[in-house]
Order: structure tokens, then C-alpha cells, then sequence
């Protein structure tokens, strides 16, 4: 199994069963020579399943994409914010060069895999030290301590910039979703530093995140929905 693959499956949060179910063990299965057995593939789908979020995942967010102007910005990674910072930018040069006006366009905002940070607060980066962890240096070389998409405590944030932060796209009617897969690594942080149950850490996880953040399944299943609803996809890391 590749590096990649591997990587992947352990953030998804698939145990050991579920690491061993690469295309050729299934395929070996099927044929009833060695690999995990159907019950086994079953144990590690539902194993999947409970691990997610219990009560049901909100997607009323699409009846909010409206306007003549729909644009999707998936990002996967923190790269100190750069992905955020676009969509603030592309709704203001619309605004300057095409004339928009208020509700003739809508933003999407897809934080997934190692770019989920971005949905957590300050006190989630310095309690944690995500920059740290995830060995995310500032423009001052240093470890950055703060999440670059939200104002940092005792720091005014110029006039002309403060209105790209995430919180302030948010007040605006920009739509922020976060991928529930990504973010069982943020639980995870909670629960190996503060000893907690997974329901205990995801509890104090969730009084974390970024006001306004609405998880998903899935960073994918966000963008596709996204696209479906009439969004330009835009890569935007």
C-alpha cells in the first residue's frame, strides 16, 4: 500500500482492518484465497460510520449559493491562508471591476485535509501548537503560533485586509465548509492531549471551531455538491 493511500485511510479514521483493504486483498477475497473476509470489509465500514458525527450533516447551505456569480475555492492545504485570502480577493475585484452588487455572487469555501486548521480558532492553535505540529513557519521564519485567516490576539488587522479573514467572509455571507474526515485529526489532537473520550474531545473540538463553519462528510463530497449547485470550481492552494 502506498504512502499516500495509507495516510489518507489514517486520517479518514479506518483502523488496521480497514488499512489492510487494498484493492488486492478485496480481490483476493473474492476468490476465497487469503486477505479479510466480506465480514471483515463490513466491520470496517461500519467501523468508518460510528466514528463520524452522530446527528445528521447539514446541506441547507446550498440553497444559499444564489447570484449570477457562483465560485467554489477548495482548499486542502493551511499554506498561510493564501486559499482563504483568494476568495476575499475575488469577491472584491468583482465587486470593482464587474460593478457586483450585494447578492449577485457567492462564495464557497472547502477547508479540507491538512487545511483544516483553518477552521479552528486562536485558542485551538495556541492550545494545541498547530504550527508546531504541522511545522508551519511565519513570514518571520519563526514557528507561527496563530491561525493566519483570524486576527491574532493583540493585533489590529489593517483595514484593507481584515476584510479577507474568514470570520469577516463569513459575516458576509461567504459559506465555510469544513470536511468531517480531515477533522477527526483535530479531534484527535484534543483527545491524546486532554486524555479524553472521542465523544468528551470531539465535544470540546466543536466549541473550537470558527463560528459559521458547517462540517461536511467529506472535503469532496462538499466540492461536488458545490459544483453541482452552479459553482466554478477553483483550486485555490
Amino acid at each position: 500500500m502506498s504512502t499516500a493511500r495509507r495516510d489518507f485511510l489514517l486520517r479518514a479514521g479506518l483502523g488496521a482492518t480497514a488499512l489492510a483493504v487494498s484493492p488486492a486483498a478485496a480481490l483476493a477475497d473474492a476468490r476465497n484465497t487469503t486477505g479479510p473476509s466480506a465480514g471483515a470489509l463490513r466491520a470496517a465500514a461500519h467501523e468508518w460510520e460510528e466514528q463520524q458525527q452522530a446527528e445528521p450533516w447539514d446541506t441547507s447551505w446550498t440553497k444559499k449559493i444564489t447570484g449570477k456569480h457562483k465560485a467554489m475555492f477548495d482548499i486542502p492545504e493551511i499554506e498561510s491562508g493564501v486559499g482563504v485570502l483568494r476568495s476575499g480577493i475575488w469577491q472584491r475585484q468583482y465587486a470593482d471591476v464587474l460593478k457586483t452588487q450585494p447578492g449577485e455572487l457567492t462564495s464557497v469555501m472547502v477547508i479540507r485535509h491538512n487545511g483544516i486548521f483553518l477552521a479552528m480558532n486562536q485558542e485551538f492553535w495556541t492550545t494545541y501548537e498547530v504550527g508546531k505540529a504541522e511545522k508551519l513557519k511565519g513570514d518571520d521564519g519563526k514557528v507561527m503560533k496563530y491561525n493566519p485567516v483570524l486576527p491574532a490576539p493583540g493585533q489590529d488587522v489593517p483595514g484593507s485586509m481584515r476584510g479577507l479573514m474568514l470570520d469577516k467572509q463569513i459575516e458576509g455571507g461567504a459559506i465555510a465548509l469544513g470536511c468531517g474526515l480531515a477533522y477527526r485529526s483535530v479531534v484527535a489532537m484534543v483527545q491524546k492531549k486532554d486524555k479524553l473520550e472521542p465523544a468528551e474531545a470531539r465535544k470540546k473540538a466543536n466549541s473550537m471551531l470558527v463560528p459559521g463553519i458547517i462540517m461536511q462528510p467529506s472535503g469532496i463530497f462538499a466540492n461536488v455538491m458545490a459544483e453541482e449547485a452552479g459553482c466554478v470550481f477553483v483550486y485555490a492552494v
